[in-house]
């Protein structure tokens, strides 16, 4: 029974087999994190169901490994040729969600998809095809790295993505093209244009703060943030709940403050992981994010080609910094920003589009290992064998 097990796994679940044990440890936590912290929310709108959020939630979970498994199977190179496309589709899907989307606490980022009633975000969409366009082009024109042909591309693209984001929605624009940034580094783009890029990314970051819709909201946030003498409400709640989990922490499913703390199973799960989990746990999820940063790197090194190793890179980047800011916000290192915690956080389509992502960096691996396995040379072949027609 095992070998078959294990013949199915090694057939199957190609790529990073570390990578794929941190994805699926990520998947468990989520499960038992969110069931604890969905608790008041079940009461409120299921009259007490809280099975109902456990399996939709473990449903979401299934599905985005599922995205998971389906994109690790196609390669990686194809995203490539799709990743133009994507950005072209991008920007009127982004227009008409600013002036036509579902508007949740005042921001208009959420399309309803019909007949599953389902909310989806197209900065998932739109974030996945630019760090994709931006990894072809790199590598493509890496011995013309510098001219025209390959910057004015790259910023013009960045800065509109980012800027059409950052109209309802400046934190995810902002950790965008910061994983731009490092996508140009990376690709051994000269530092001017990529100063020129940051005043492109300033310009344009001033005209979503000034027209967009959550301009005043992200301003004062900063405010709070920069006032020593008071603590906002979601702060507050946040350091009672860390400071009561202390070391061990108080058991799964013995939280408090999930009761009163707002949004406990997206915005602020990393607190409820400490209050349950203690500082122990916190620092398990630490390190599996830095691991996970680690293999997605181990790509860099390993790929055969610069758009594999680029395109691992930038989306390992993209997830790991949206986590280390969403835990910073947890523990007050930065002002309140309303990104989920990636992999845990309780989701829709955005678990998908994760999925997707993470798919992507496995194709990678895989690819890479398979073509590394077909290029050397057979070891028990004589080295000098005449063959005769």
């Amino acid at each position: 029974m095992t070998t078959p097990i294990k013949n199915w796994l090694r057939d199957n679940l190609k790529g990073d087999p570390i990578l794929w044990g941190i994805v699926l440890t990520f998947g468990l936590i989520s499960i038992a994190v969110v069931y604890s912290a969905t608790g008041t929310l079940a009461y409120k709108k299921m009259g007490g169901n809280t099975e109902y959020y456990l399996f939709k939630h473990s449903s979401l979970i299934f599905i985005g490994l599922a995205f998971v498994w389906f994109a690790h199977k196609i390669n990686y190179r194809y995203y490539a040729k799709l990743s133009l496309l994507a950005l072209i589709f991008s920007v009127p899907l982004l227009i008409y969600t600013y002036f036509k989307g579902s508007n949740i606490n005042e921001a208009s980022r959420w399309l309803t998809i019909p007949i599953i009633n389902q909310t989806f975000q197209p900065s998932d969409l739109a974030k996945l095809a630019l760090i994709s366009y931006l990894a072809s082009i790199l590598s493509k024109r890496q011995m013309d790295i510098d001219s025209k042909n390959t910057l004015i591309p790259l910023v013009m693209w960045s800065g509109l993505i980012c800027g059409l984001i950052a109209m309802s929605n400046i934190s995810t624009a902002l950790l965008l093209f910061l994983t731009c940034l490092l996508l140009m580094f990376i690709g051994r783009v000269p530092m001017k244009p990529i100063l020129t890029m940051i005043v492109v990314g300033l310009i344009f970051g001033g005209i979503a703060l000034s027209f967009g819709q959550r301009g005043s909201t992200a301003m004062s946030r900063i405010e709070n943030f920069m006032d020593k003498e008071q603590t906002v409400f979601q702060l507050e709640q946040s350091y009672i709940a860390i400071a009561t989990g202390g070391v061990l922490g108080k058991g799964p499913g013995n939280s408090d403050q999930r009761n009163v703390l707002p949004h406990p199973y997206s915005d602020f799960i990393y607190a409820i992981i400490i209050e349950e989990y203690g500082m122990l746990g916190g620092a398990v999820v630490v390190f599996l994010y830095l691991a996970f940063l680690y293999r997605g790197m181990m790509a860099v090194t390993n790929s055969l080609g610069a758009f594999g190793g680029l395109l691992s890179a930038g989306i390992s980047f993209s997830l790991v910094i949206q986590a280390m800011v969403n835990m910073g916000v947890a523990v007050g290192l930065g002002p309140i920003t309303g990104l989920p915690l990636p992999l845990l956080s309780m989701g829709g389509t955005s678990l998908i589009f994760t999925g997707i992502s993470i798919g992507i960096i496995l194709s990678v691996s895989r690819s890479e290992h398979e073509a590394k396995i077909v290029s050397a040379p057979s070891v028990n072949k004589p080295a000098n064998v005449l063959t005769h027609a």
